[in-house]
C-alpha cells in the first residue's frame, strides 16, 4: 500500500487482501470512493479520514474489486504491441489503406497524396524519428477527425431536426464519444482508423443523445432509424476497439 498526502508520502505496512492500493488524499474531497485503472487501485479519500476507516471500505468492496482488477488484467494483456512506423508502413483511415513514405526537410510536415501518407521528418527536431511520426500522425488523424466529424454530426443533426452547439475531438481512455446535457458532442478523433461505417454508427449514437440522454428503448430506437445496422457495427466497435490506436 501506498499513501499520499499532498505532496508527501508515506508507506504503512500492507493489508491482506489480495491487491495492492494507494491512497490519495485531498482536501476538497467529502466522500471516499475506489478507482481501478489499469488494474491499480486507488482509493480516494478527505483528509481526515481515518486510515481504518478505509482499509474497512475496501474489505467490504474486496470482491468486487478483485473482479475489476482481474477484468482489467484480461483487457491489458490481449492490447495489441504499439504500431512500428517504417518506409512503406500501412495505415488504415475509415476502410482505406494509406502507405507512408517517409522523407527528410527543413521542417517537419505531413501530406495525403491520393493513397500516400506523406511524412517529413526535421533534423532539427529533438524527438526521435519514431517520435516525429507518431506525433505528426497524431496531429494530422485529429485535423482529419475534427472536419470529418463536424460534418457528419452537422449533416445528421439536420436530417434529425437536432441541435448540437459544438464538436470537439480528444484521445479518450474509455469512451468513443460523449455528449452533454448542453449539447456538445466530444468524439474520439482514433475512430478514424475504423472503417467508415463505424465512424457513422458512432456519430448516430452521439446525434442521438442530443433527443435521449440514456440507453432507453426509444434511444435505441432512434439510433436504429438513422443507422440500420448500428447492432453489428456496435459489435464491431466493442470487439475491435482495442486495435484502434496509433
Amino acid at each position: 500500500m501506498t499513501e499520499w498526502f499532498g505532496l508527501k508520502k508515506s508507506t504503512p505496512a500492507p493489508v491482506e487482501l489480495g491487491f495492492e492500493f494507494t491512497i490519495a488524499r485531498s482536501p476538497r474531497r467529502r466522500s471516499i470512493s475506489i478507482e481501478i485503472r489499469k488494474a491499480q487501485v486507488v482509493i480516494r479519500a478527505p483528509i481526515g479520514a481515518p486510515q481504518p476507516l478505509l482499509v474497512n471500505f475496501l474489505h467490504e468492496k474486496a470482491a468486487w474489486v478483485r473482479a475489476k482488477i482481474h477484468e482489467q488484467q484480461q483487457s491489458l494483456a490481449t492490447q495489441p504491441e504499439p504500431r512500428r512506423y517504417a518506409q512503406g508502413s500501412q495505415i488504415p483511415f475509415m476502410g482505406e489503406t494509406l502507405t507512408l513514405v517517409l522523407g527528410r526537410g527543413s521542417r517537419a510536415a505531413i501530406a495525403r497524396v491520393d493513397q500516400n501518407l506523406h511524412v517529413i521528418l526535421s533534423p532539427r527536431s529533438r524527438l526521435s524519428d519514431d517520435a516525429q511520426i507518431r506525433q505528426l500522425l497524431s496531429r494530422w488523424y485529429q485535423q482529419q477527425a475534427l472536419t470529418i466529424l463536424t460534418r457528419k454530426t452537422a449533416q445528421l443533426t439536420q436530417m434529425m431536426g437536432l441541435l448540437c452547439t459544438q464538436v470537439s475531438i480528444k484521445a479518450t481512455r474509455s469512451k468513443w464519444g460523449h455528449c452533454t446535457s448542453r449539447g456538445a458532442i466530444q468524439y474520439n478523433w482514433q475512430i478514424l482508423l475504423a472503417p467508415e461505417a463505424i465512424v457513422d454508427y458512432l456519430v448516430a449514437h452521439e446525434v442521438s443523445h442530443l433527443r435521449h440522454h440514456n440507453h432507453s428503448a426509444d434511444f435505441w430506437a432512434l439510433v436504429a432509424s438513422v443507422c440500420p445496422t448500428f447492432k453489428a457495427d456496435r459489435a464491431w466497435l466493442k470487439a475491435e476497439g482495442a486495435h484502434l490506436r496509433l
